[in-house]
């Protein structure tokens, strides 16, 4: 067996062994990633609002407060106060105490898993025999009370943008074309995405043309993001996207249930990421008339701006090195 055979067949074993070890260190993350919020997921300083007079009310918050650090507690004066929180999405329900007895307010198209969370919490607290009226002030759309439909289009968002920055890279555009192909792709998604989300199945019910903007935005800001790392890195840049974007960012983002109720430190960073960001912003144009979606549009605007900026440098980079000549050898010529 030759040299270069036996270099070959070392070159081959390394490459499979290589292969064999990062595919379980893969799953490793993927499990971890998704799994671990899930299986911790608990009320973490969860804002929630208590209405009435003071006297009334001490005995609902010293409930709330046996809860150790599940609720943040938020006080209003009345019933009105607090119905105006939790359409702003100052709180995700609130406690009402009035005369006549209690009642609980609650948002089931903020999240319908913190819904229902609520109700066990202050039903639990009512006198034996008795049942507290609950009144679902926003209440989660028609063709998806449970939010499992707009939880289920996260990924595919993410998807989206991940494919339009690989594709983008691998078919080597650069500059402005890049950038002109990425908003292009996004803008159609968001178009796309709205139709089936809202038109179709009735997911949605806020403005269409804003629905359709913050779906276009979150493809935006992913692609971006893609594109620009690898510009900026070389291919390498892809695998540290997909890293941000679907393996943390997608299970952290919150969406199936709240980012109050995942590990305080997953919940914050997921909201900084642009498919939590997106997520957060899509309920608020959907169900609260764009109550608090300033600060996930401002997240995913900062993505998207970072992401195309990054790709528009590395293209300049890459012109601005100069081309190495081809070396001439000289070829004798033989004497007549």
């Amino acid at each position: 067996m030759s040299a270069a055979t036996d270099a070959t067949a070392i070159g081959l074993g390394r490459r499979t062994i290589a292969v064999m070890v990062l595919i379980p260190v893969v799953v490793t993350l993927a499990l971890c990633a998704f799994a671990w919020p899930a299986a911790r997921t608990a009320p973490r300083d969860l804002p929630i609002g208590v209405a009435g007079p003071a006297a009334a009310t001490a005995a609902v918050e010293q409930g709330l407060a046996r809860h150790e650090g599940a609720f943040e507690v938020h006080r209003y004066e009345d019933a009105a106060a607090a119905r105006a929180a939790v359409e702003d999405r100052d709180v995700y329900g609130a406690v009402v105490v009035t005369p006549r007895g209690t009642e609980l307010l609650t948002a089931s198209a903020a999240s319908p898993v913190v819904a229902g969370l609520l109700r066990e919490a202050v039903s639990a607290q009512a006198p034996a025999g008795t049942t507290v009226p609950v009144t679902d002030v926003v209440a989660a759309p028609a063709g998806d009370p449970r939010g499992a439909v707009l939880a289920s289009t996260l990924l595919p968002l993410t998807l989206a943008g991940a494919a339009a920055g690989v594709v983008t890279t691998l078919l080597g555009l650069r500059g402005g074309r890049a950038v002109a192909t990425l908003a292009g792709a996004a803008m159609l998604a968001g178009l796309v995405g709205a139709t089936l989300a809202d038109t179709w199945l009735g997911a949605l019910n806020g403005n269409w043309w804003a629905e359709a903007g913050v779906l276009g935005l979150t493809v935006l800001a992913i692609g971006a993001t893609f594109a620009g790392l690898a510009a900026l890195l070389g291919k390498p840049g892809l695998g540290v996207g997909a890293l941000l974007m679907v393996l943390i960012g997608n299970p952290f983002s919150g969406v199936s249930s709240a980012p109050e109720l995942l590990p305080t430190a997953v919940g914050t960073l997921g909201q900084w990421l642009p498919p939590g960001a997106g997520g957060s912003a899509l309920r608020s144009v959907s169900s609260f008339d764009g109550a608090a979606a300033g600060g996930p549009l401002l997240v995913l605007a900062l993505w998207a701006a970072a992401g195309l900026t990054a790709t528009l440098l590395g293209a300049r980079r890459r012109r601005a090195v100069p081309e190495t000549a081809p070396v001439q050898v000289p070829v004798p010529v033989p004497a007549g």
